[in-house]
């Protein structure tokens, strides 16, 4: 039990305890700028005030400062940024008590902000800060109605504030999912977010507003309250994150913007996106996809293919991976890399290695509103920098260092602690502890 107490009061004491910015120069790196250039050898990154001054090519010049760290050769990034999650709400997933992902039994749905239920010391923002994430776009998932809620921008800097942006971003389910909450078909579910959008409008000074709730059986799919906070997505001021699969969902959500123009629209999931990509391309939409969709899970991905992500990419598509299809969004660098890999294969489409990198990265983090600042290392851009002991974007590769607006962060977690206390242990051996 004393043992437990001091693990406690260690913990606490990292929480409450602010890490302080480091003006740190790391040399003799391979930099990835993470923009879609290819790596640079013998490179330099230079991270002031929590902020990358410089990262590039040394061209024979010299830096200095307090902390220099020689990478030897070892591979630098930006921070992956990864999006769409719900990193900060859940620590067992089996356990309610510890899943704060969907809110099924809430009366409200597109009203319902992630920012406050967010927690910095979840075991699970622990685990995907040392699998090299340093950003991410978190949410409520959809439940009791076809919005999900507003989600939010964080980090995952152990210094216990973790919201970056509140409200960033809306999200809403047009796919089979959103069919179910509707009322069991796809023709109520646009019925009911065209409704929700016109009384937003209404709400902001164009139309007549309606008191009436909305609801099916008895539940609420959309109150006042959800309805006004459906005001900044009319007024393209909110992104709206839109979930669809199939080729025939992805042209009804593009048709919205002819009726409501002003929508900063994103694409989520979108496993048949390449039967359309030239649509999706014409609109200027951007797109979160699912990595590796090989067989389809639902009759809306029925025309689901590896060569999805890089069929959209050649049609001039912006793409980024997306973490929500995925169990563990940890992952995601894997997944950029059997992109690179497939990409070998004699007639698939996949990505290039800098491509690749840039879709968990830059692109994810420009689509969710942070381009230029975060994903890339470029002057001016937060101090996000990850150290790894191999190619990021192969399946063995760990993070060395992560560093988080210039903060170096602990690399830790539950997880890793078990793998320390066991690893070495005898067979003969009881557990430790075990006489408790």
């Amino acid at each position: 039990m004393k043992r437990l107490l001091t693990l406690a009061a260690s913990a606490i004491a990292l929480s409450a305890s602010p890490l302080a910015a480091q003006d740190v120069v790391i040399t003799n790196a391979t930099v990835v700028t993470g923009d879609g250039s290819e790596p640079i050898e013998n490179g330099v990154v230079v991270v002031e005030n929590g902020r990358v001054t410089y990262a590039g090519s040394t061209g024979g010049r010299s830096f200095a400062s307090d902390t220099v760290v020689d990478a030897k050769g070892a591979w630098v990034t930006p921070g992956i940024f990864a999006t769409v999650t719900t990193l900060g709400l859940v620590d067992v997933g089996a356990v309610s008590e510890s899943n704060d992902s969907r809110a099924g039994g809430a009366p409200f749905s597109a009203s319902l902000d992630v920012a406050p239920a967010v927690n910095p010391n979840s075991q699970n923002i622990l685990i995907h800060r040392a699998a090299g994430i340093t950003r991410a776009a978190t949410t409520t998932l959809p439940a009791a109605s076809i919005f999900a809620g507003q989600g939010a921008i964080i980090d995952l800097d152990a210094d216990g504030t973790p919201i970056v942006k509140a409200r960033a971003f809306q999200m809403v389910d047009l796919g089979e999912g959103g069919a179910r909450r509707a009322g069991g078909s796809r023709a109520a579910t646009y019925t009911l977010f065209r409704a929700s959008l016109r009384e937003a409008r209404a709400l902001s000074g164009t139309g007549t507003p309606q008191t009436t709730e909305i609801t099916v059986d008895g539940e609420v799919l959309l109150n006042r309250f959800d309805a006004e906070a459906l005001k900044p997505v009319i007024a393209g001021t909110q992104k709206l994150f839109v979930a669809v699969e199939r080729a025939a969902d992805i042209r009804s959500a593009l048709a919205l913007k002819s009726e409501f123009p002003r929508l900063d629209m994103v694409l989520v999931g979108v496993s048949e996106g390449w039967m359309v990509a030239n649509e999706i391309a014409a609109a200027g939409v951007p797109v979160l996809a699912d990595p590796l969709d090989a067989l389809p899970t639902g009759f809306d991905q029925l025309a689901s293919t590896q060569s999805n992500v890089g069929r959209m990419k050649s049609a001039g598509v912006k793409v980024g991976l997306n973490a929500a299809g995925m169990e563990n969004p940890r992952r995601l660098a894997q997944q950029a890399g059997n992109l690179v890999g497939l990409a070998k294969m004699p007639g698939a489409s996949g990505l290039t290695w800098a491509e690749a990198f840039a879709s968990i990265s830059s692109i994810p983090a420009e689509i969710s509103g942070m381009g230029g600042i975060a994903g890339v290392l470029k002057q001016g851009a937060l101090g996000d920098v990850v150290i790894w002991d191999g190619d990021p974007l192969e399946v063995t590769t760990v993070p060395t260092k992560v560093y988080i607006g210039g903060v170096e962060q602990p690399l830790g977690s539950h997880q890793s602690r078990l793998k320390d206390r066991y690893r070495d242990l005898d067979e003969s051996d009881l557990p430790k502890a075990y006489d408790w």
